[in-house]
């Protein structure tokens, strides 16, 4: 299954969108079902992790603790995200490789794959900013092609689909809002400064 699609944010140039999508904490909370994202390696465990409470986000956090804990290229994540398709609701544990990040065009992608009970998906997803023609704001153009098997894939697109634009709407209104909030409460200066260690 492809889903594809774009928004505007007026007034949130891409420098700042950028950094609120580099940021795992950010896009966790905006999230909805998404209980943690967090860098793994051969050891993690689903079970086992507890994700930290109470990080902030920008406007609120640390410059130093945003840029320590920005996605990486080549690094592996583990997410744990629960999602409600009819009356499945499974809890995917899921793990994403971010395979490229690239700061100058603003631009990131990103593989990965699920299970649930009896259920599974496989996935590559990514996502450009672009500057708007009038310079006021960002377009941001995203893109996933999903293989799903087993309890939801037997429910169909015409299920699926609208749950997926649910989960896309409802996640991008959270993080135009943290976007928005950064924009106008965090100084150029911070920005320059997590742009330089991104």
């Amino acid at each position: 299954m492809n889903f594809e699609g774009e928004f505007e944010l007026d007034g949130v140039p891409p420098e700042k969108a950028w950094i609120v999508l580099s940021d795992p904490i950010a896009v966790r909370d905006a999230l909805k079902g998404c209980r943690y994202i967090a860098p793994m390696d051969d050891d993690f465990n689903f079970d086992e992790y507890e994700p930290e409470e109470g990080l902030e986000t920008l406007p609120d956090a640390d410059a130093d603790d945003v840029a320590d804990r920005a996605f990486v290229a080549g690094q592996k994540y583990a997410a744990l995200m629960q999602v409600g398709v009819g009356s499945v609701k499974p809890q995917f544990e899921t793990t994403v490789t971010i395979n490229e990040r690239d700061g100058d065009d603003f631009e990131m992608l990103a593989s990965g794959g699920g299970d649930a009970s009896g259920s599974s998906f496989s996935m590559n997803s990514g996502m450009r900013i672009h500057e708007l023609e009038d310079g006021g704001g960002s377009r941001i153009e995203w893109w996933t092609e999903a293989d799903i098997s087993g309890r939801i894939a037997q429910l169909g697109s015409r299920v699926i689909k609208p749950v997926s634009d649910k989960i896309v709407n409802n996640f991008f209104s959270n993080i135009e809002q943290q976007m928005t909030d950064v924009d106008e409460e965090t100084s150029s200066g911070v920005t320059d400064r997590l742009r330089n260690m991104l």
